[in-house]
């Protein structure tokens, strides 16, 4: 399937790393003209624009986005993948991590739309991606924060995309299970952790991962490109469970 992006305008935040980063590639490779957003850039290059941008600042977002649409006023394609996770068991989790999360995970997303979707009904045609979670499906123990932003998220994201269709612009989003990332890898502290994940665990009530390996941040945006792509023009208000089955669908 040739998917080509030549000649279009595509926004991705948390592009700096992980899904983020790499859907903004898969763009770029697929010939669109890339803006990157992030509080930073660690990698040592990077082959599409960059924007150092606090998500969660609605001010801040403003004006970057309005500077952005002043220069290039068409914007074809927006990907919300900016996300924070914070752990803690719900009683003991504190109070700024609850705050931070729901800021970056849903604010930020909220913030990106209201700055957008102006210019989405003005071209009557665009695509939105937002990165939620399999973490938005089914509870974990000590996720409290991070699945409730995720949930949120996606509610709020179904909601955009409810008042956009009428202008011809498509909203979708991905739930990501367990990918190799650094978020993830701040959960991995022994050397058989990613072979546990795949088994499972019960305790967290976590399921196992059915495909047996854990997803690769390519395969997450290969979707978000697909969903971008005129192969999906007449999907949207849909939210894609990418998780090997470890949901089961739910």
């Amino acid at each position: 399937m040739n998917i080509d992006f030549t000649g279009q305008q595509v926004w991705v935040t948390g592009a700096g790393k992980g899904i983020g980063y790499y859907t903004a590639l898969a763009f770029h490779e697929a010939g669109a003209t890339v803006t990157g957003f992030d509080l930073a850039f660690p990698l040592a290059g990077y082959p599409f624009a960059t924007e150092t941008l606090n998500v969660a600042d609605a001010e801040q977002v403003s004006a970057v986005t309005q500077r952005l649409l002043s220069e290039a006023p068409r914007l074809d394609v927006l990907v919300n993948a900016a996300g924070i996770l914070r752990m803690g068991v719900t009683d003991e989790l504190a109070l700024k991590d609850w705050q931070d999360t729901f800021a970056v995970n849903v604010g930020g997303a909220f913030n990106m739309f209201r700055a957008t979707m102006k210019r989405f009904r003005e071209q009557r045609t665009g695509a939105v991606i937002t990165v939620a979670s399999d973490a938005a499906h089914t509870p974990r123990t000590g996720m409290s924060a991070y699945g409730a932003s995720k949930a949120a998220l996606k509610s709020l994201a179904l909601t955009v995309g409810l008042e956009l269709a009428p202008f011809g612009v498509r909203c979708n989003l991905v739930s990501p299970g367990s990918t190799d990332t650094d978020m993830q890898r701040t959960l991995w502290t022994t050397p058989d952790a990613e072979r546990n994940r795949i088994k499972g665990f019960p305790e967290q009530f976590k399921m196992g991962i059915p495909l047996g390996k854990i997803a690769r941040p390519q395969e997450i945006a290969s979707t978000i490109a697909f969903l971008a792509s005129q192969h999906a023009s007449h999907i949207t208000l849909q939210d894609i469970v990418i998780d090997g089955g470890s949901t089961l669908g739910a």
